[in-house]
């Protein structure tokens, strides 16, 4: 058994895998928060205590067996950066990657959780170079993280940042693609290249943001903002067009920091074109959203199936079709064991 629980700002997501090479989904579910958490500036022994029950629930409701969870840090909340070596041996990359991540991260290594990978050997390159990828988190979220999972009842298996689990789960192995998870409270925008993540970054433009600029623009409540949204995103023939011209300018400064990403993994990592980008998270499936990105980016556009990686069962894939979107971070956080 393996699972995968996705703590968001607004939703909780958990998705239990059974198998070893071929992944059938055992368990699953979700729940909307009727609190905006922000689990980095989490004091308060009350309110983690009132997650973890929320999460507890959760599991109960969704039937999870396992106790031991892999679990995703927002990419909002992580420091990543490409590095550049010589052509060095994994032993020595270690060993620079300490000394070259005090340049990079706004916070003193002693209070940082630090990862790399190494994502490519440029031996024919001039001159040859090493591609590493630094991820870091602050100790303080992840001992956040971890003692609110142990306050439900599990136990942490594995923590990473949200975009490695997304790579893993919509990446494809032969081609090099962009993923854009659109959530609540931030954008990640992520460049995978033949299978490997190449690049991540996050940005403030997102769901709660389409969700207020229709609320200003028609004068209505945020909850009929949000139907709205959901009902006719970027449908310029609905309501005269109204919830498109209030939507059209947020989610386009969206599509240009994706052409902004797609320059920068081109240009400073000499990083192949993309010919894909993939949508996930909880705007995804918003009317003509896919439309406005291929419009601003040039690339094949869809909406990502979550599900592709493993094996569902019909009944199950009725009932998970609406909320799809929602569970690409937890899938890929249970196909890590």
């Amino acid at each position: 058994m393996s699972i995968g629980l996705d703590i968001g700002s607004q939703t909780i997501k958990i998705i239990e895998l059974s198998g070893d090479k071929n992944k059938h989904l055992k368990a699953a579910g979700a729940v909307s928060l009727s609190f905006e958490i922000d689990i980095a500036n989490l004091k308060d022994e009350k309110t983690m205590s009132s997650l973890a029950q929320v999460i507890k629930k959760l599991a109960s409701d969704a039937k999870i067996s396992g106790k031991r969870v892999n679990i995703a840090i927002p990419e909002s909340k992580v420091f990543t950066r490409v590095l550049k070596f010589p052509l060095l041996t994994d032993q020595e990359i270690d060993s620079a990657v300490k000394w070259e991540a005090e340049e990079y991260i706004p916070i003193p290594i002693e209070e940082a959780v630090i990862q790399h990978q190494i994502i490519d050997r440029r031996e024919s390159s001039s001159p040859p170079q090493a591609l590493v990828l630094l991820v870091a988190a602050p100790k303080t979220l992840a001992e956040n993280y971890i003692k609110i999972v142990d306050m439900a009842g599990f136990d942490v298996e594995s923590a990473e940042n949200s975009l490695t689990a997304l790579n893993r789960n919509l990446s494809l192995s032969d081609k090099t693609v962009v993923i854009v998870d659109i959530g609540a409270s931030s954008s990640d925008i992520a460049i995978s290249q033949k299978g490997q993540l190449y690049f991540s970054r996050s940005v403030p433009t997102a769901g709660n943001a389409f969700s207020r600029a229709v609320a200003q623009s028609l004068g209505v409540s945020p909850d009929q903002a949000q139907q709205y949204k959901k009902t006719y995103g970027l449908n310029q023939d609905q309501l005269e067009g109204k919830i498109y011209q209030s939507l059209s300018p947020i989610v386009g400064a969206l599509g240009e920091e994706v052409k902004k990403s797609i320059h920068y993994h081109q240009n400073e990592n000499q990083g192949e074109a993309p010919s894909i980008l993939i949508l996930t998270g909880g705007s995804a499936a918003m009317p003509g959203v896919t439309s406005l990105f291929a419009r601003y980016t040039g690339l094949e556009v869809s909406v990502a199936n979550p599900f592709a990686k493993i094996s569902v069962d019909q009944k199950s894939a009725n009932n998970l079709s609406k909320f799809a979107p929602l569970y690409a971070v937890a899938v890929g956080l249970a196909l890590r064991s």
